[in-house]
């Protein structure tokens, strides 16, 4: 595929291509879609590109429940486990909930304990401490857990690979259920049930859902269970599309891809989120000061890093209880409290990150794969640093924060490099202490000693999967636009194409031969810029941390030369304006 604007190797050294079908054919799709949908040519050329199908347009563009939801009993264990947990509620039991810290196991944890109340039942909550318990279910907690009361554990967005652990749990006498969605190894954990789209025994038709969405079902069927056996005869039923923003929060949080029934469950919470009825959600949005209609980004980049901080940095709970709570007064203080561990998590980030840089400039540079290491790494932020190595130095990463002979380790691939299968093939191997993941980001434990070995074992195993092919990185573009044409009416057009996020990104354009009329630093890495082309045409642009790459030196030192600029258009409606800036991306010499 010829490069967009023959941008082979742009400032950041990525290619530039054009996303999806292109040539004739997808000409031809877009027409008939303008033509017998009504939408705009630009929308219309944007959708064939990603391959919707003609008959496709209407559900794509309004994606309901009613046409994506499955039946939950299609999942294996299902049954088992709604029989368990029906039993437990009827009977007066106390379930304990063990989430993981992260947004997906909070949104799971505050969905499972209001569904678990509306329907009168009892629930109590555990969530690890990421440095004390690590991740995943520990036999203390556990038993910690019936100590207080509970009948039954029901785990969340993790429990798949705790085989040892729910072994022991087991013998005691503790029931557990399983709701997870990370990969599965073909021996499954001692559980009364286990619910895993991603069971190898599964058809893999729901295998992109976050543990959020395989929660929904469960409440689904639990409540369709409880129906059933007359449990609301005399007492009124829950309404389960109100809680469809925890949905949507943690769906976009885990970047699990927006298609299928994942793009209704974001849609159709969105809407509710715009409600504000979670005291919560409505608290983080006044501390965040947004007053406007949530969006996915919002909830990947607003919302996302304030309950993602309570794991990383602070109370590894606090998340969960906000999104849990009806108190208005209380969801003000946790938010409150979020917030400025977020601030706290945003310096620590910043040294390891300075660190892990370092390391890795001293990399291999025709390695597949980073691995950095240091001692005293806040384990709290290095899957964030290992997204920031992953996009500056265009290759899988991953960071180990040591402590003693061990550390714990985050990682984060790109496409077509799995990185969840490696890990789960290094810890067969017994290169690992416990690892897992998925295709994009992986979690693991590793002594010291194995880290040179761990490496290795990476870098053959892409290698391998390269099969001698470099690994190019890319940037890839729905179009070509001239300043003049980055209108808000264009902006608000391809908005319809949400929600955005994994597997249906933002529409990404390229802005053609623009000069720089002025660009300044702002806060401590952005670089804000004004983009003007031939036909007079101006456009506000902003390159967010570009300060760390080439990127920032080049829009600042530019002499007067035209750039390419790829971005993405976002909504400029500061001070009641209605206009439109770039997102800033890459930038190439324009020749």
């Amino acid at each position: 595929m010829p490069a967009v604007l023959g941008v082979e190797r742009s400032i950041t050294g990525k290619r530039w291509l054009h996303r999806g079908a292109q040539g004739e054919e997808a000409e031809r799709v877009a027409l008939a879609m303008a033509q017998r949908h009504g939408v705009p040519d630009i929308v219309a050329r944007v959708m064939a590109a990603r391959g919707v199908a003609l008959d496709g347009v209407e559900r794509f563009l309004n994606p309901t429940l009613r046409a994506e939801l499955p039946d939950p009993s299609s999942l294996k264990g299902m049954a088992e486990a709604v029989e368990r947990l029906v039993r437990a509620i009827r009977g007066g039991e106390t379930i304990g909930l063990f989430a993981d810290y992260d947004v997906d196991g909070a949104t799971s944890a505050a969905l499972l304990s209001r569904f678990i109340a509306a329907a009168g039942g009892k629930s109590i909550l555990h969530v690890p401490d990421r440095i004390l318990e690590g991740y995943g279910p520990n036999a203390e907690a556990l038993a910690s857990l019936k100590q207080r009361g509970a009948g039954v554990v029901v785990t969340l967005d993790c429990g798949i690979v705790a085989f040892d652990v729910l072994e022991q749990t087991a013998e005691s006498g503790l029931d557990v259920v399983v709701v997870d969605h990370h990969m599965a190894e073909p021996s499954l954990p001692r559980a009364i049930a286990v619910v895993n789209p991603n069971r190898v025994d599964e058809s893999g038709a729901l295998g992109h859902l976050a543990a959020v969405g395989v929660t929904f079902l469960v409440v689904i069927a639990l409540n369709r269970a409880l129906r059933e056996a007359g449990w609301f005869k005399d007492r009124r039923e829950p309404d389960l599309m109100t809680w469809l923003d925890l949905v949507a929060l943690g769906t976009v949080c885990d970047v699990v891809a927006l298609e299928g029934l994942n793009r209704a469950l974001v849609a159709q919470g969105l809407k509710v989120m715009a409600r504000r009825g979670n005291p919560g959600l409505r608290a983080l949005a006044s501390v965040a000061k947004i007053e406007q209609r949530p969006e996915a980004y919002h909830l990947g980049f607003v919302f996302g890093p304030r309950v993602n901080a309570a794991g990383r940095v602070g109370d590894a709970d606090l998340g969960a209880r906000l999104l849990s709570t009806e108190d208005d007064a209380e969801a003000a203080r946790i938010a409150q409290a979020l917030d400025e561990h977020n601030d706290s998590r945003k310096e620590i980030e910043a040294q390891v990150q300075l660190e892990a840089v370092a390391q890795a400039e001293q990399a291999d540079p025709n390695t597949p794969v980073l691995v950095v290491a240091g001692d005293g790494w806040h384990p709290g932020v290095i899957g964030i640093v290992a997204g920031r190595l992953r996009e500056r130095f265009n290759r899988p990463a991953c960071v180990v924060a040591l402590d003693g002979e061990t550390g714990k380790g985050s990682g984060r691939s790109v496409k077509g490099l799995a990185l969840g299968p490696a890990v789960i093939a290094a810890h067969q191997s017994g290169l690992l202490v416990g690892g897992g993941g998925h295709a994009m980001a992986a979690g693991f434990t590793i002594a010291r000693d194995r880290l040179d070995t761990f490496r290795e074992f990476l870098a053959e195993r892409f290698a391998a999967e390269l099969a001698g092919e470099p690994l190019v990185a890319t940037v890839s573009l729905d179009g070509v636009l001239a300043p003049a044409g980055a209108k808000r009416k264009v902006y608000d057009a391809l908005a319809k194409l949400g929600p955005f996020g994994s597997g249906n990104p933002e529409p990404h354009f390229a802005i053609s031969s623009a000069k720089i009329a002025r660009a300044d630093v702002v806060g401590q890495n952005h670089v804000r810029c004004i983009l003007t082309g031939a036909d007079g045409g101006k456009l506000k642009g902003i390159a967010f941390r570009a300060m760390d790459s080439d990127l920032g030196p080049a829009l600042l030192n530019h002499g007067g030369r035209a750039l390419h600029i790829a971005g993405q258009l976002r909504a400029d409606d500061w001070q009641g304006r209605e206009d439109v800036q770039l997102f800033i991306e890459d930038a190439a010499l324009a020749e």
